[in-house]
């Protein structure tokens, strides 16, 4: 009987598909790719066309030796990666070093690893497509032009070997330290708002009305305040209107990241964990079983099977009420590969309840909030009612207003913290016309908020909005970010180091294409055009090299002014007395003795600022976090414990007497409550 070989990139994914087929089929892992350029060279043959120079990857021997004693003991080969570019690319590299003659092997794909998946895929059988090689080729060899590129060039300039560039990555550390200036540029504006509390005959509990209007300031305040006096208000208006909320669409790579950060997931650990999810978990009485769909997906879009199961779950589970007439529909109008379904469970009988015990409690958080997204997106809207009542008094408009759930729908199954509206009793016993009389009266102080500093869930809505990267790059660009120390995190927020800074000043000075957002989003969609055939992958190399490597060159003549590494810093090596000199790190700036390897003495380098601490009168310097981000204190510290995110200025404030803080062009009291500020002089903008 004849023998056939199954390929595929994991063990667990081997063990997951062996079940669904009969022993004349032997299933073997490649354990990812075999073959890759390689990584002492630029493996890219420039004078040959962009010729790629592949390489088996180093320890791949013992795999590979095993893969072709398979291949010699079988009659037909079945390669069986993932369904996208890189599991293509992985096949095709296969084909190639395992020598498979032509007519003796297939590809095969299937988007879950499901008995009914992989028998079909066997039906379907068809050859590697070289337009998707070629496009994830394109992908690898631009990336590589970039990186090998440019990376020198931060090396020198920079005075330390280990930094990087790429092509995606670069533009998105454009992005955070963009949002970095916005932020310390910010100046909270002040605002008021004045509240009063009207007592309702039906109501237990006095209704909160609120002004209409904006308030500059306290005076202000407190002149509506005295104008309504004590007396009574007249009820002006009631409106009781209807708001439905949509269901929500089943998950793609990069919603499903975004909602993982809710449950405190990190783009990567999402990825881990739903890669276990759909290569397949190890569950009592069924065996290594696949739980959900190919994990990464730009596409909303479900199969019509699927479709169906979940509608019958629903009105098994909930009643047919609660079953949507029609699927909701992705209206953003972005433009998707749809190469592959949405995220969903593969079988909606597996529940999150039934395998809590049996898998992670990762595996199990995901898959969770996976099965009810999927369910939830076949469901009707939910319906809230809203009731608003309009209030005056001498000429001053105040508003009370309640949202109650009337229809759950969806909700019942799925709800975001952002979507659990805060609901309260209907505004009953209210009608047009009647005098409502006045209780306690507040006037509240508010500043406004800084542009939201990214989290990892907010960059990925943000590179899938700008067309930066794809669903398969989202997670290494920000983890390559983090790795690099050009970023960290604190809490769930991202802050750029002074590191990344100073990479980035290099990229925008000296590759602004390479950072600039439009042309990134463009040379994405060039991209994915190779895919269908319309465009040849060199020709996109050709038409992007020249300019890259004219920017370099350039870049390597002229940007000596910007080299950070080795500056003077008159401080004296106490070891052997030359003078110390300022040294760049992977969490920036120290000082170091120019007299290595004979004298190894380093110690922290902090930046004096010019300014005096307002607390002791001792030094203010710029100091970096453990994590890397800059803040400002006292040279004095620990004793003196002053700190401050925002640069100090010797300026007092002229109206209490505060330190004063620079934020873009302005000079900021540093106490809010104050809120003076000023233009700074004109001779100190630069």
């Amino acid at each position: 009987m004849a023998k056939n070989l199954v390929i595929v990139e994991s063990p667990t994914k081997a063990k997951t598909i062996k079940k669904f087929l009969g022993k004349n089929y032997e299933v073997i892992a490649s354990e990812g790719h075999v073959r890759d350029l390689p990584k002492s060279t630029m493996g890219i043959d420039i004078e040959n066309d962009f010729e790629p120079h592949y390489i088996t990857i180093r320890g791949k021997g013992d795999v590979v030796s095993a893969l072709k004693k398979a291949v010699k003991r079988s009659d037909y080969v079945y390669l069986a990666t993932d369904p996208d570019r890189e599991g293509e690319a992985i096949s095709y590299h296969l084909a190639v070093l395992l020598k498979l003659e032509e007519g003796k092997f297939k590809r095969i794909a299937f988007n879950e690893i499901s008995k009914n998946a992989v028998k079909t895929s066997l039906a379907q059988a068809r050859d590697v497509d070289q337009n998707l090689v070629d496009a994830q080729q394109a992908r690898r060899v631009l990336d590589r032009l970039v990186g090998y590129n440019i990376s020198p060039v931060l090396w020198e300039k920079l005075g330390k070997r280990g930094l990087s560039a790429g092509r995606v990555q670069s533009v998105v550390l454009r992005l955070l330290c963009e949002r970095e200036r916005e932020i310390e540029a910010f100046i909270p504006q002040e605002y008021w708002t004045v509240d009063v509390d009207l007592t309702v005959p039906a109501q237990k509990k006095p209704v909160v009305f609120r002004y209409q209007g904006d308030i500059a300031d306290e005076a202000q305040a407190k002149k509506i305040l005295k104008e309504i006096g004590e007396g009574t208000f007249a009820v002006k208006e009631i409106k009781e209107t209807h708001r439905t909320k949509k269901a929500p669409l089943p998950f793609t790579t990069s919603t499903l990241q975004q909602a993982a950060g809710r449950i405190n997931f990190s783009t990567q650990k999402t990825m881990r964990v739903a890669q276990q999810l759909y290569e397949g978990v190890d569950i009592k009485g069924k065996g290594n079983t696949g739980l959900i769909t190919y994990l990464r997906t730009d596409s909303t879009r479900v199969s019509d099977a699927a479709d169906a199961a979940a509608r019958e779950y629903i009105e098994k589970n909930f009643g047919a009420d609660f079953v949507a007439e029609s699927a909701a529909k992705d209206d953003k109008g972005k433009k998707i590969q749809d190469a592959h379904e949405a995220i969903r469970p593969v079988d909606l009988s597996i529940s999150p309840a039934s395998i809590k015990d049996k898998v992670t409690s990762e595996q199990y958080k995901l898959y969770k909030l996976i099965f009810e997204r999927f369910v939830a997106s076949r469901m009707k809207p939910a319906v809230y009612d809203i009731y608003s009542v309009t209030a005056v008094n001498n000429g001053h408009t105040f508003r009370a207003s309640a949202s109650t759930l009337s229809f759950a729908g969806y909700q019942n199954i799925y709800t975001t913290e952002e979507e659990k509206e805060k609901t309260a009793d209907r505004l009953d016993g209210i009608s047009e016309g009647d005098t409502l009389p006045a209780g306690e009266t507040r006037e509240k102080q508010h500043f406004t908020e800084p542009p939201q500093r990214y989290t990892e869930a907010l960059l990925v809505r943000t590179m899938e909005e700008n067309g930066i990267g794809r669903p398969s790059t989202y997670a290494p660009t920000i983890g390559t970010l983090l790795n690099r120390r050009y970023v960290v995190k604190e809490q769930k927020n991202l802050f750029v180091t002074e590191l990344g800074d100073a990479v980035n000043t290099i990229m925008e000075k000296a590759f602004p294409e390479i950072v600039d957002v439009e042309f990134t989003a463009n040379m994405e969609s060039l991209l994915d055009h190779i895919d269908d055939g319309s465009v040849k992958w060199k020709v996109v190399v050709r038409n992007f090299y020249p300019d890259l490597d004219s920017e370099v060159k350039h870049a390597s003549e002229t940007l000596g002014k910007i080299r950070i590494a080795d500056e003077k810093s008159g401080e004296i090596c106490e070891n052997c007395g030359a003078e110390m000199v300022i040294k760049y790190g992977a969490y920036g700036k120290f000082l170091a003795c120019p007299n290595f390897p004979n004298c190894r003495n380093t110690k922290p380098y902090y930046e004096k600022i010019g300014v005096n601490c307002p607390n002791c009168g001792k030094e203010l310097v710029r100091r970096l976090t453990k994590k890397g981000r800059t803040f400002y204190g006292c040279v004095n510290y620990p004793e003196c414990e002053f700190t401050s995110w925002a640069r100090p200025v010797e300026k007092k404030c002229p109206t209490c007497g505060s330190y004063m803080v620079l934020k873009g062009k302005k000079l900021v009291c540093s106490d809010a409550a104050c809120g003076y500020q000023e233009n700074m002089p004109a001779a100190d903008e630069n």
